[in-house]
């Protein structure tokens, strides 16, 4: 009986340490992703701030992206670090951390779709696009999504969360996202209301916005050169937000993937490693996008260089960063 004992206690010890090791491993991924999101989005803010040709409405709404992505590395990656290791807090406090990783996460949706209808007003009408999206509503705009997000994401303060202990004031429990969170708001309201309706609506945009532009550069013969070369302008960078989007999609859908799985299939068992990299996934989508302005933008890649070379190599540019912008559109280009 004894040996049987020892065999079992063995066992027991090497399955925590093997857990140990996972976390471990976690950890250190997680604060690489975090210095890599905060340091990268800062450089974004910085363009922007730098290049005045950037100052536009896209790239208000790429700056509020930007922040939300900084806000991932700084303050949601330590809190999910928190959260997964399960340490013992008061539910509420442990409530309002679930609900802060809810609302980053709302932020970049809501800015991405933001991003996907100005693009959309920019080539269905070209020559009224600067009347009606200015700077200032932009702005107003993007203060929208982050109220909005921050509605939504407070929703399970108001009642729409797990039971708490009976003495809930008093008592500490294991905080773990799963303690605190319903899966059906997360999965009805979250997922399904947040996620896949946005991301539906701004996959139907994209679509019209190529076809559209696709439209236009084939009526060569009616439309002017400054329009042909304003439409290809349009369509990279529409290409290279497009990009942005489906990275996003990528990073994101395996995680609420599995929190359907777990709430529609309570017997299903979802491996911890599977969440982890889930989790890996969703925070690395916020290290991703300079990268794609860095490479794909190429008034974002010009001042990038600036920067890096005045500020970093301590060395006088030869170029001030870009200050071109889409050339005029003219009622020929006008979209029919």
């Amino acid at each position: 009986m004894e040996p049987l004992l020892q065999m079992v206690k063995m066992s027991t010890v090497t399955a925590t340490e093997s857990w140990e090791k996972v976390d471990l491993m976690y950890i250190s991924i997680e604060s690489t992703i975090a210095l890599a999101s905060v340091l990268g989005n800062v450089l974004v803010v910085l363009v922007v701030y730098i290049n005045q040709a950037l100052r536009d409405p896209t790239f208000c709404f790429i700056v509020s992206l930007a922040l939300a992505d900084i806000a991932v590395g700084a303050l949601v990656i330590p809190l999910a670090i928190v959260i997964s290791l399960g340490l013992t807090t008061q539910f509420h406090t442990c409530l309002f951390i679930s609900c802060l990783l809810v609302i980053i996460t709302q932020i970049s949706i809501l800015s991405l779709l933001a991003i996907a209808i100005d693009r959309f007003l920019r080539v269905k009408i070209p020559t009224r696009y600067n009347v009606i999206v200015t700077q200032r509503r932009a702005w107003v705009a993007v203060g929208l999504c982050w109220l909005i997000s921050f509605l939504t994401g407070l929703v399970p303060m108001a009642g729409w969360h797990q039971s708490p202990p009976a003495n809930v004031t008093t008592t500490s429990f294991q905080c773990q996202f799963i303690n605190v969170m319903r899966m059906d708001y997360m999965v009805y309201f979250n997922f399904f209301v947040w996620v896949v309706v946005p991301l539906t609506i701004m996959t139907g945009l994209y679509a019209e916005i190529f076809r559209v532009i696709r439209c236009q550069l084939n009526r060569r013969a009616e439309a002017t050169c400054d329009s042909s070369k304003y439409y290809r302008k349009e369509l990279k960078l529409a290409k290279s937000l497009a990009l942005v989007l489906f990275l996003f999609a990528v990073c994101w859908l395996p995680l609420h993937i599995m929190n359907c799985v777990v709430f529609f299939c309570p017997t299903c068992q979802v491996p911890k490693s599977a969440f982890y990299v889930g989790i890996f996934m969703s925070h690395i989508n916020s290290a991703l996008n300079p990268l794609v302005y860095a490479f794909r933008i190429q008034r974002f890649h010009d001042t990038l260089i600036h920067i890096i070379q005045r500020f970093v190599l301590c060395k006088t540019p030869s170029n001030s960063p870009s200050q071109h912008s889409p050339g005029p559109i003219t009622e020929k280009a006008q979209v029919q």
